[in-house]
């Protein structure tokens, strides 16, 4: 009656769930979510470093990398979004390349300078939406396609 384990049918209601989990989140926990994937693939890359497992550091780089690029920054309206979006996007072009540059040098302390310079981001962003800075109408500097980041 019941199969063992099948990690492919686990994979793919995970992917489901995450799939749903997008069209029913705010934008603001959408970010969130995108802050946290960054911090967790680079955690993730830093521990496959120490242990010399690299493929682990290669995925949790290459996954980082992705979500910067295709996440947070495609979210950002550089027309409207003014200095903010502009700096974020500096910010996010910095990342990738040291995030390449840990890859490729093996470095553990350039993955600890990408954490630094997103821990702030995401606790910032957590904290506009619990000190109220975020109200329930659309704010200017909205980015594209519905999303918003700057």
């Amino acid at each position: 009656m019941f199969n063992t384990y099948n990690p492919r049918a686990a994979s793919a209601y995970q992917r489901i769930n995450v799939e749903t989990s997008m069209h029913t989140i705010d934008q603001h926990q959408l970010v969130s979510l995108l802050y946290d994937g960054v911090l967790g693939s680079v955690a993730l890359a830093r521990g496959a470093m120490e242990r010399g497992d690299v493929l682990g550091k290669c995925n949790a780089i290459g996954k980082a990398i992705r979500i910067i690029e295709e996440g947070l920054s495609t979210a950002l309206d550089r027309d409207d979004g003014g200095d903010l979006a502009q700096n974020l996007g500096a910010l996010y072009d910095y990342s990738l390349r040291r995030l390449i540059t840990a890859n490729v040098r093996n470095d553990p302390s350039i993955l600890l300078e990408v954490q630094q310079l997103f821990e702030p981001l995401a606790q910032g962003w957590n904290e506009m939406k619990k000190n109220g800075v975020l109200s329930t109408s659309e704010p200017s500097g909205s980015a594209r396609s519905g999303k918003q980041e700057a």
